[in-house]
């Protein structure tokens, strides 16, 4: 029997972290429980409605966060917030799929069209690989707002 996963990062900022990888992946950030949110609403500010109303601390409010597929396919994200900072590369990352099926000049554009629109949400570039065939069809390494690696595939 296969298994669903969720993946989960460290972070600092957890609301912030979800906010961008909701838009990378077009992901949504839940309400909290038993909230039905009214199309449009905040689900940030759900939160922070709900955390006070029963009873936790101020301070806590952005000590974890999460973005999920309104589709229900793909694994939820979710992020916890560690006081330490992240120090050395991932040994796990993201590969965004952004071009299954496109090649050569035509994927190369659908990649540096969507780093294009992740440096715009806070994301930078760190390099372009470039499509070798067979083995090589080439990719974007880039890293979230607190420096965790992922590839535009």
């Amino acid at each position: 029997m296969s298994r669903t996963i969720q993946v989960t990062f460290d972070a600092h900022d957890p609301r912030a972290q979800s906010t961008f990888w909701a838009a990378a992946l077009g992901y949504v950030i839940p309400g909290p429980p038993g909230t039905e949110l009214p199309d449009g609403a905040d689900p940030l500010a759900a939160w922070t409605e709900f955390l006070t109303r029963i009873g936790v601390p101020e301070d806590q409010h952005n000590s974890r966060s999460a973005a999920e597929d309104p589709d229900g396919k793909g694994p939820r994200v979710f992020f916890q917030q560690v006081p330490e900072a992240k120090v050395v590369k991932n040994r796990v990352h993201l590969d965004v799929r952004i071009a299954p099926g496109l090649e050569g000049d035509e994927r190369m554009a659908a990649l540096e069209a969507e780093c294009e629109r992740l440096q715009a949400l806070g994301a930078q570039r760190v390099r372009r690989v470039e499509p070798e065939p067979p083995m090589e069809a080439g990719f974007i390494v880039m890293q979230d707002p607190e420096g965790n690696e992922f590839c535009l595939d």
